[in-house]
């Protein structure tokens, strides 16, 4: 399984952060997938949550992440 794993920001409290992580389902998406359809799934994500923003992001198999 894939993730993205995002650290947002609100917008109006900069200072206030938390990671959030997106997953994949399908055994046959790659990182290199991920990092082009993630782009997809953060602006999907972006627009649930409109008082938050997108610091930095990172894809990759659920096992190998750590935290940002």
């Amino acid at each position: 399984m894939i993730e993205i794993v995002l650290s947002v920001c609100l917008i109006s409290n900069p200072s206030t952060c938390k990671d959030v992580n997106l997953h994949y389902m399908g055994d046959q998406v790659t990182p290199q997938q991920c990092m082009f359809r993630g782009q997809v799934e953060m602006a999907r994500w972006i627009e649930g949550h409109p008082k938050w923003r997108i610091a930095k992001w990172k894809c990759g198999m659920v096992r190998e992440l750590a935290k940002l």
